[in-house]
């Protein structure tokens, strides 16, 4: 059996403005590899991707290669801390969003495309989905995603108040940018009006195989900030979570889960960490398999 991890963290897009960078990525990638050696992954086992070194290509090669080299018994972690995007559905896509949007994690050799991002420079999260679906039978994928994994009818995806990429205390720098064209999208991407529960809770990774735990910075309808915590930036979410399992190491994922959720609302942060994967995991601890 062996323990495997890659993390990443995107500060820095080489293709955007400075004012669109993020502060507190690169730490959580740190930071979620340090814990991890805590948790008995050896230091080699855990590869840490940033800023120019994680790109498309050297992200997604490199977790399909965990995934896919991995045997009955083993663990592997995937995390990742940075914007996250929305592109227009393709035609004929089997999943048609209900938006008739996409949603993408951005590497960081993002850039524009024809009808919004470069498609070639982002993860989809149906590429996600069904790497998670190719898993092999007894191995763990444990995910954690410190950015906006879906953007549908985001309340605040422009609220940064002070204009610092600090906001106020609570708030912080989201981390979700909107698409740099609007030509070809269905609808534009600014905060929607009431929708229905069963909209606002659409299926994020619930067709995820058995062996595949996912845990989200925040509900598809919000959206994860990059905030300061003692003069240090870091994302909420990979925060609460670390304070949580540093804590309590054998908490169960439900219980870490309630924890973080404590943390954010005390924090004065509006976003709600989610948690994917079967009932009998949610019953064990971060990295356990059933």
């Amino acid at each position: 059996m062996t323990r495997s991890a890659l993390c990443v963290g995107i500060n820095e897009f080489a293709s955007l403005r400075e004012t669109d960078w993020l502060r507190g990525c690169v730490n959580d990638a740190h930071d979620v590899a340090e814990a991890l050696t805590a948790l008995h992954f050896g230091v080699s086992d855990v590869v840490v991707l940033c800023d120019g070194t994680a790109t498309r290509k050297d992200v997604w090669s490199r977790l399909t290669r965990l995934v896919s080299t991995s045997r009955p018994g083993d663990t592997v972690v995937f995390s990742i801390s940075t914007h996250g995007v929305q592109v227009p559905n393709l035609p004929g896509d089997v999943d048609d969003e209900p938006d008739g949007l996409d949603e993408a994690l951005a590497c960081a050799d993002l850039r524009v495309g024809a009808d919004g991002w470069d498609r070639d420079t982002i993860i989809l999260d149906d590429e996600l989905r069904d790497l998670m679906g190719s898993v092999p039978s007894g191995v763990l994928l444990e995910v954690l995603l410190d950015t906006c994994h879906s953007g549908t009818g985001l309340r605040d995806a422009d609220d940064d108040r002070d204009g610092s990429g600090l906001g106020l205390p609570g708030q912080g720098r989201p981390r979700f940018l909107p698409s740099p064209v609007q030509t070809g999208l269905p609808r534009r991407l600014a905060p929607a009006g009431p929708r229905r529960e069963a909209d606002v809770r659409r299926r994020p990774y619930r067709s995820v195989p058995l062996r595949a735990v996912v845990h989200s910075a925040c509900r598809p309808d919000q959206t994860a900030r990059d905030a300061t915590f003692d003069g240090r930036s870091n994302g909420a979410f990979t925060h609460f979570f670390l304070e949580a399992i540093k804590a309590s190491p054998t908490a169960t994922r439900s219980e870490l889960l309630r924890s973080v959720t404590a943390g954010l609302e005390e924090g004065g942060f509006s976003q709600r960490s989610t948690l994917e994967g079967p009932v009998k995991a949610k019953k064990l601890s971060f990295g356990q398999l059933w």
